[in-house]
């Protein structure tokens, strides 16, 4: 696993096209200028990246010493009752895989979808057996290097609490867990604060996974706006009403070395937002 915090955007932000970028193929060069070192591909309406522009995204990757991840698309649902559903879902994320791995991304993000009609927990044991055959299928075509990510959502009638996360990535060593504060903070309508609200849930991570996956989870960071039913709308660090912020995670992250990939969700100001939190970091460590 990763020995060191990394910090980058999620996608493109506005600021890259506005300065002429054109191609995601330029990012890893533009992150790298930035002081940046991660980027999460976007696969979110459907995986479109061609093998030959995902070897090519590895290569400027490799130069400029970019971690790269992927996200899979957002309507796959592993806890499905329908098995129709199912099978689709299984193909979105294999897609998601294949793409990653031509690209040399080791972690793929799912979501894990909602539960209808069905209890939160029947809807958990979907979403093992869905997530045992993506793996089986993995294996069966030598990708079982890439790490299946799942994350922790923001509206309370999606599968995602932080428990439910980590009851999935138990099935197996490879399942790392994508912690996204801003949808935990959205569920639990503005509760993250304090740098003990934080350090519950690393301790929670660790207690769960042990220490290699608690210290090198996957982390999506962004202020989010909510309602009663969760997350609204992703917000800019500039927005002063919503939370939460990350200097409280960030002497977390410093007090006890722990290594995350760290990816900005902010609306259209992921870099600038990634490049905050990262000095914010490095204060922690002077």
């Amino acid at each position: 696993m990763n020995n060191m915090v990394r910090f980058g955007s999620a996608g493109n932000p506005e600021s890259f096209y506005e300065q002429g970028g054109t191609s995601s193929l330029k990012m890893p060069k533009w992150l790298f200028n930035m002081g940046l070192d991660a980027y999460e591909y976007q696969c979110g309406r459907g995986v479109r990246i061609s093998k030959d522009s995902a070897e090519k995204l590895k290569s400027e990757a490799k130069k400029y010493n970019v971690a790269l991840s992927l996200h899979a698309p957002y309507f796959v649902n592993i806890s499905s009752t329908e098995e129709e559903k199912i099978e689709r879902t299984i193909g979105y994320i294999m897609q998601a895989v294949r793409a990653a791995a031509n690209m040399d991304a080791r972690r793929v993000v799912v979501h894990m979808g909602s539960a209808i009609d069905i209890t939160r927990k029947a809807a958990l044991d979907i979403s093992k057996q869905t997530i045992y055959k993506i793996l089986k299928m993995m294996d069966e075509e030598n990708l079982g290097h890439i790490h299946i990510c799942p994350e922790t959502m923001g509206k309370i009638n999606q599968m995602g609490t932080l428990d439910e996360v980590l009851e999935l990535c138990k099935l197996d060593e490879r399942l790392i867990p994508t912690i996204d504060f801003g949808h935990l903070n959205s569920r639990g309508q503005g509760h993250l604060k304090t740098s003990e609200d934080f350090e519950q849930i690393i301790d929670r991570i660790i207690k769960v996974l042990g220490e290699g996956r608690g210290r090198s989870f996957h982390c999506h960071f962004s202020k989010i706006a909510y309602t009663k039913g969760g997350e609204k709308k992703h917000l800019t660090f500039d927005d002063d009403e919503f939370g939460p912020e990350f200097a409280p995670l960030a002497k977390v992250i410093a007090k006890r070395g722990l290594t995350p990939v760290i990816i900005c969700e902010s609306a259209g100001t992921q870099a600038e937002d990634a490049l905050q939190m990262k000095k914010i970091y490095e204060g922690e460590l002077a």
